[in-house]
């Protein structure tokens, strides 16, 4: 017959605080699609910026639901908001910037691989969850759990967008 159904309200997922910056809201997990694939939403907040990175083995697709984000795609900026679709083909260096004070986005990978990479560098939101940025953590679950490679520091260090100040890099 297949997998089973996937159905959630508007407040159902796990909430997850990951180490980068940002809560996950798992939509759809790697079990739950038979690794087809993985669907989040990621609730960010002004200065949130990745490492410069890459996903050697599957398409990463952020649709903007709120917000704005500047996207470094192989080497070109844009910026995206409310509505809009940004995809970086697997193998694209890529990151990304919140230059809005907050920001909510999807986010699609495909194939459902690189689950094992956010788990490692996440954890269940709580109270008790210590909302602290950790680049050591992320390089850690890249390396221990593959589905990301970190290629080097953010590159918006030409950038002073106002009001903002990066709050991570590597």
């Amino acid at each position: 017959m297949g997998r089973d159904p996937i159905v959630r309200s508007a407040d159902d997922g796990d909430l997850r605080w990951f180490a980068g910056g940002g809560v996950h809201r798992w939509l759809a997990t790697a079990a739950e699609t038979d690794a087809s694939y993985l669907l989040f939403e990621d609730q960010l907040e002004q200065g949130k910026v990745t490492p410069l990175h890459l996903h050697p083995e599957a398409d990463e697709t952020m649709y903007l639901l709120e917000g704005e984000i500047l996207i470094h795609l192989d080497g070109a900026e844009h910026r995206i908001g409310p509505g809009g679709l940004a995809m970086a083909p697997r193998g694209m260096p890529h990151a990304f910037l919140v230059t809005s004070e907050t920001a909510r986005m999807l986010c699609l990978i495909t194939p459902g691989i690189g689950q094992d990479f956010y788990f490692g560098a996440s954890e269940p939101l709580d109270a008790g969850t210590a909302h602290r940025v950790d680049f050591d953590r992320i390089r850690e679950s890249a390396r221990s759990n593959g589905g990301i490679e970190i290629l080097g520091p953010p590159p918006f260090a030409h950038l002073t967008p106002a009001g903002v100040q990066p709050t991570s890099g590597v």
